[in-house]
């Protein structure tokens, strides 16, 4: 469990599949990761659509130079089983041995409205089981242009108050980078997660473990320079983590940039 205990302390990259992937392609890909050289220094996760979540489970157990952490993409606003076709508690998240969810991705908010007030109960949800949320934020372009992209963090991370725990993890995706091939400039990342980690401190305490993660179209050729802007703590993958040799670039960017 010492890992478990280190990954406040550790630089995270986490895979997010979206919605791709095939049964076979998926163990392909999972296995080969057993190659990848000991990084002891990153947390390693892997967030598959959720239909994929227990095979990704079981796929990893074989992986032992890396624990590699399942994450969920999503997870239901509702707290309790019951009559709601189609969703999927945190606690059903758990028993398929989810250990990370995001919370807010920009694709949920652009395609289901998802604001701060669904995004606070499914935090609260995944709190409640012992799983870890990992909050999406950032700015549209127009918000960038008019220069209010700290205003919109700001009311994006305003769920985090009063919240009942002392570790907050939060993937800064500024929206015009994710997929389009745009990557904010150091500059602009620099700023932008020096005041994410002001704002997480000034809502919940001087205390409180954070990771701040990057997102926005990283890739093996621009990890490394990503990973060594401060406060800087890993990076959210899009289409990357999908290629074995771009993925495990990144890791070893992450791992060689403590």
């Amino acid at each position: 469990m010492e890992q478990e205990i280190n990954i406040w302390q550790q630089k995270w990259v986490v895979g997010n599949w979206k919605m791709n992937g095939q049964l076979h392609n998926n163990n392909n890909l999972v296995h080969k990761l057993r190659q990848l050289p000991a990084a002891a220094n990153v947390c390693i996760g892997i967030s598959p659509p959720t239909v994929y979540l227990l095979q990704v489970h079981n796929a990893v157990q074989i992986v032992l130079n890396n624990k590699i952490h399942v994450c969920a993409q999503d997870v239901s606003r509702f707290p309790d089983k019951g009559a709601y076709t189609g969703e999927v508690s945190a606690e059903m998240m758990r028993d398929v041995g989810v250990d990370i969810v995001l919370i807010g991705h920009s694709e949920r908010s652009l395609y289901f409205n998802e604001k701060n007030d669904v995004q606070r109960l499914k935090i609260e949800n995944v709190l409640n089981v012992g799983l870890i949320p990992l909050l999406c934020v950032g700015e549209s372009l127009k918000e960038r242009e008019d220069g209010r992209e700290k205003e919109a963090v700001a009311y994006q991370l305003s769920v985090f108050k009063g919240l009942k725990t002392q570790n907050f993890a939060v993937a800064y995706e500024p929206v015009w980078a994710i997929g389009t091939g745009k990557v904010a400039t150091k500059e602009q990342i620099a700023d932008m997660h020096a005041f994410i980690y002001s704002e997480i401190l000034s809502l919940c305490g001087n205390d409180a473990n954070i990771r701040v993660l990057y997102g926005g179209s990283v890739n093996d050729t621009n990890a490394a320079e990503i990973f060594s802007v401060p406060h800087v703590d890993g990076a959210l993958v899009g289409g990357a983590s999908l290629k074995y040799d771009a993925f495990t670039a990144i890791i070893q960017a992450a791992q060689n940039t403590q």
